[in-house]
């Protein structure tokens, strides 16, 4: 269910999110995380060339770290199958990062990701099972991209699982949440948008 305005936000900051990614990756050349966010960017702006290399990296560098190993490389492919639209693909490719270790690391990208590919395929009931868990760790996501953003996903699955009433109150938590913003965010306008679509 990812808006064309969404689509084409992503395109514009792609160059953007990947020039502060090369950048990252030259000021901490040997940084696990740096590299790992690198490459999440590139996958997630389409760059699979770009991801792959650094994922290839990744496993040089670190060849015995269990989250190198087990779990980025299916969360890494999975955004490069949803940058392609192909939403089954990340799903399979998630198929391997276990519930244990994807709810308690680094702003639960594997579920954020297995969350958007469902609502991408149309499940919506699947989408807000897995949107419901980044709500229930909180804490794992409060300064992550994808706690705030899972609120809205929340309310998108709710609305195509055609749950009106869990939709609506789900979006005025993401609005509450984001009640300072500039009003201009083309997503909160996207939101805004999809809301009074609900009444």
């Amino acid at each position: 269910m990812r808006s064309v305005l969404e689509g084409q936000l992503a395109a514009a900051l792609g160059s953007e999110a990947r020039r502060e990614a090369e950048a990252a990756l030259k000021l901490a050349p040997d940084s696990r995380d740096a590299e790992v966010q690198a490459a999440l960017t590139y996958a997630w702006s389409g760059d699979e060339g770009g991801a792959r290399k650094v994922e290839s990296d990744l496993k040089k560098q670190f060849p015995l770290d269990p989250l190198v190993n087990d779990y980025w490389p299916p969360t890494i492919d999975a955004r490069t199958e949803l940058a392609k639209s192909n939403p089954a693909g990340a799903l399979d490719r998630l198929q391997g990062v276990s519930s244990p270790l994807e709810l308690g690391i680094a702003c639960l990208y594997p579920v954020y990701t297995r969350a958007e590919a469902d609502l991408a395929a149309g499940q919506g009931s699947a989408a807000a099972g897995e949107f419901q868990k980044i709500r229930d760790h909180v804490g794992v996501v409060q300064n992550c991209a994808t706690g705030a953003l899972g609120r809205l996903g929340l309310a998108r699955a709710y609305a195509l699982a055609g749950n009106s009433a869990k939709a609506r109150a789900a979006y005025q938590d993401f609005f509450t949440l984001w009640k300072d913003a500039d009003p201009d965010i083309p997503i909160l306008k996207q939101a805004k948008a999809e809301y009074a679509k609900l009444r």
